[in-house]
């Protein structure tokens, strides 16, 4: 959680992973946002933001997008610009997601993959899947906004077994006891 009174301003998730061995077809992992509004923040998301969208008021968007991990460091980049959000949006859920184009892969299956949060210099969660290694998918955290219309951040590292498109529908409902 945040401990700024006024909240979170602008956030980067950042992602990294080694590409696939030379014989191999490439892993293609990406970074995907859904919003949920305040009337229905565990309903259906307003939008989804992936690699090749954008939010329709431009707060949240892919600055930095890989198809095979290839490059230094954190080859792929989302920003969120949340104290830009509409008051209309009360959560923002984060995930990444593995493409299943050549079969299956999981986390497991992927090396030097991780996954860093931050706000400007500050480190809000750095993960390395090694929890979620069985899964497709995972969500990396929650962004809710606070009584005072300021946002917090929630780690919530949380495997899933399915493809984006699915993942998109799911990855913000609230968690199963």
């Amino acid at each position: 959680m945040s401990s700024d009174g006024n909240g979170l301003g602008k956030v980067e998730v950042r992602l990294k992973w080694d590409p696939s061995p030379w014989n191999q077809p490439p892993h293609h992992l990406d970074i995907i946002a859904t919003t949920y509004s305040a009337d229905a923040p565990y309903g259906r998301p307003v939008y989804v933001v992936h690699f090749d969208s954008r939010s329709p008021d431009g707060t949240i968007n892919m600055s930095r997008h890989s198809q095979t991990g290839q490059g230094f460091g954190y080859v792929e980049v989302m920003t969120l610009e949340l104290d830009r959000l509409a008051s209309s949006f009360a959560r923002v859920v984060v995930g990444v997601a593995i493409h299943q184009n050549s079969g299956l892969k999981t986390f497991g299956d992927i090396s030097n993959a991780g996954v860093l949060v931050v706000e400007g210099y500050k480190e809000l969660l750095q993960d390395d899947f090694a929890q979620v290694s069985e899964s497709t998918a995972a969500t990396v955290a929650e962004f809710t906004r606070h009584a005072t219309g300021g946002w917090e951040f929630h780690r919530m590292v949380r495997g899933f077994d399915s493809d984006p498109v699915v993942f998109t529908a799911v990855m913000g409902n609230a968690p199963q006891p």
